[in-house]
């Protein structure tokens, strides 16, 4: 026991020294950043972003889980930043048999391993939170238990801080987007995702809106094996997405309108949305008959006012009606909205909403390769807000962006063709925002989450 103590104390010790070393580096960063602008001399992203790259790369936890989200949003950093960050670790090493039975025993009590009829020794997954096992009930249900590592709370703090001095370089080299709402917004859905307690809610939320989703399967978490920092829920067996991409066309198509109702039915019934959309998370089952959706630490519940915003701007756009775009942006809390900042927010709303505008069967990008979807919109807002920024995105933008794009994504690497269109307008059919802000109220007391 002494052994493992001294384990998670040197393991607790090396992180401490690790992130003031990286606290020393990014400092200096931004002291040179400083230099840089009282001189006048022009920013070298390039060189810059190696940098920012060199004083992270030691960090594998929570902060990787940043750099897909910054990477969605037009201009929160340098494409050259983004790029570097994308290089960056997020699996973090499993924990070893004795340390896992350690913390299974603080969070069950010692007695836990009679609360299992089989529990794996060996990490099925890990990420940059926590680690799964597999594990068997007494009645023979399979089950997948996360265990999350120890002294995450302080980790995503220290990573936070981190965050904020490299977007604060960032903006120092460019006003172009003002990052306070994004950084507020990842700052807060990485606090939640440490509470496994909130992650079942979420779960049971979930199960409840998709129940008569046939093809969309969610775990069951059982809360008498769960504390706020162990899931264990039911197994899902099923392959990664990835294994389906030479299927026939037919099945990569059903498994594409499947996966676009799994994240559209939840956003116009109740007002959430499944904020991760990580090729990780969906695995398909039954030899392609439906999908399982996974990992529910990451939910985004959306006030009324944007959930509305998000159908008045698409019925704005698919009928031309300007004064309803402006209404939406405002609704979103977008200010100093002149005709030259709406048509710039316009380029990446149609972006966005372009697939769900087209009536016609298409792929996701109709055309444009996947390493160019999306670049040359972003290079024309990244182009206009240099004269008209800083812009400031409302945080609930964050995570429907990112939601959006990774989506997309997905349905990029599956080579889908529907008519998204018509998937768009099923999905919203008698959509009323008054009867979605009850149903989000009884669905989430009903579930257990604090909204």
């Amino acid at each position: 026991m002494d052994d493992e103590r001294d384990a998670e104390g040197n393991r607790f010790t090396s992180r401490a020294r690790r992130y003031a070393k990286v606290t020393g580096a990014m400092g200096g960063l931004a002291m040179r950043e400083a230099g840089r602008r009282i001189t006048g001399t022009e920013a070298d992203y390039a060189k810059i972003a190696g940098e920012l790259r060199s004083a992270l790369g030691g960090l594998k936890g929570p902060l990787m889980k940043v750099a897909q989200i910054l990477a969605t949003v037009p201009d929160a950093v340098p494409e050259e930043f983004a790029k570097e960050l994308a290089t960056l670790q997020s699996q973090a090493p499993s924990m070893g048999w004795p340390f896992v039975r350690r913390r299974m025993s603080a969070e069950l009590g010692p007695d836990w391993r009679g609360r299992f009829a089989d529990f794996g020794q060996e990490a099925v997954g890990a990420a940059s939170l926590g680690q799964v096992h597999r594990a068997t009930t007494h009645d023979g249900t399979a089950l997948a238990v996360k265990l999350q590592y120890p002294d995450m709370l302080s980790a995503v703090e220290a990573d936070l801080k981190q965050l904020k001095l490299a977007l604060s370089i960032h903006k120092r080299m460019s006003s172009v987007i003002d990052t306070a709402e994004i950084y507020e917004e990842i700052s807060d859905r990485l606090r939640e995702e440490l509470d496994y307690k909130r992650e079942a809610a979420h779960m049971r939320l979930y199960g409840a809106v998709l129940a008569e989703e046939t093809a969309i399967r969610v775990p069951v978490p059982m809360a008498e094996l769960s504390t706020r920092r162990l899931l264990t829920m039911t197994w899902l067996d099923g392959t990664p997405i990835l294994d389906w991409k030479g299927a026939a066309e037919e099945m990569r198509n059903h498994l594409a309108q499947v996966l676009f109702r799994a994240w559209w039915l939840p956003f116009a019934r109740v007002g959430i949305i499944h904020g991760d959309p990580h090729l990780g998370n969906y695995t398909v089952r039954d030899g392609g008959e439906g999908i399982n959706l996974l990992d529910y630490g990451c939910i985004r519940i959306f006030p009324n006012r944007f959930v509305a915003g998000v159908v008045d701007l698409y019925r704005a756009l698919e009928t031309g009606d300007e004064a309803r775009a402006v209404h939406a942006y405002e609704t979103w809390g977008f200010g100093n909205l002149t005709n030259e900042m709406i048509e710039t927010l316009n380029i990446w709303a149609r972006f966005i909403y372009g697939p769900l505008l087209d009536d016609r069967v298409r792929s996701i990008a109709d055309g444009v390769s996947p390493a160019q979807y999306g670049r040359r919109e972003m290079m024309e807002v990244h182009r206009r807000l240099k004269d008209l920024g800083p812009l400031r995105p409302p945080r609930e933008f964050v995570f429907m962006d990112r939601a959006a794009i990774g989506l997309g994504s997905v349905f990029l690497h599956l080579d889908a063709h529907h008519n998204w269109y018509r998937l768009f307008n099923d999905a919203l059919d008698g959509f009323d925002a008054g009867v979605v802000a009850d149903r989000q109220a009884a669905a989430l007391a009903a579930a257990g989450v604090e909204a």
